[in-house]
C-alpha cells in the first residue's frame, strides 16, 4: 500500500462505470491499496434516470455516504429507503437491491472491497415483489454508533 492524495481541482468524472446514469470520479484508492478497495465520487448524469434493475454485488464491504441530493433505493426484505445528504449506509454483501430514483444534483462517495467485483442482475423474487408494493419511501433509520 502507498500514500495517495487526490484533489478536486482538475479532477475528472468518467461516464464509464457500473451504471450508465452516473458519472464516476476515481479517488486513487484502488491503486494505493493494490486492489484491496476502490473509492469514487458518484454523481447523477443530466437527463439520465435509473432503470431500477434488481442486482447484487459480490463484495466483502460496500458503504456509501451521500454528499448532496437524495436517492431512493429498494432492498429485498427491507423495502424502499430514502437516502439524503448526510446519510451513510452500509449494504451487506450480496443484498439484492435497486435504485428507484434520485435527485438531479445527487453526489455520493462509495467505498467497496475488493476493488474488482462482479455485479449480478437478478429476477425479482416473490419477497421483493411483496416489498415493492409498499408505496412510500421511509427515511433511513437513525442508529447511533456505540464507539
Amino acid at each position: 500500500m502507498r500514500f495517495q492524495v487526490t484533489h478536486l481541482k482538475g479532477a475528472k468524472f468518467a461516464r464509464r462505470g457500473l451504471r450508465g446514469y452516473f458519472e464516476y470520479r476515481d479517488l486513487g484508492i484502488e491503486r494505493a491499496t493494490r486492489g484491496r478497495m476502490v473509492a469514487h465520487v458518484i454523481r447523477a448524469r443530466p437527463e439520465k434516470a435509473p432503470h431500477g434493475e434488481w442486482h447484487w454485488h459480490d463484495v466483502d464491504v460496500q458503504f456509501v455516504y451521500v454528499l448532496k441530493g437524495w436517492a431512493v433505493f429498494e432492498y429485498e426484505g427491507i423495502g424502499r429507503v430514502r437516502m439524503q445528504a448526510g446519510t451513510c449506509f452500509y449494504q451487506p454483501p450480496r443484498i439484492r437491491h435497486r435504485e428507484i430514483r434520485h435527485s438531479k444534483d445527487l453526489q455520493m462517495i462509495e467505498f467497496v472491497a475488493p476493488a474488482k467485483f462482479k455485479t449480478h442482475t437478478v429476477r425479482q423474487t416473490k419477497a421483493a415483489l411483496a416489498v415493492a408494493q409498499k408505496p412510500a419511501a421511509r427515511k433511513s433509520p437513525a442508529r447511533r454508533s456505540r464507539g
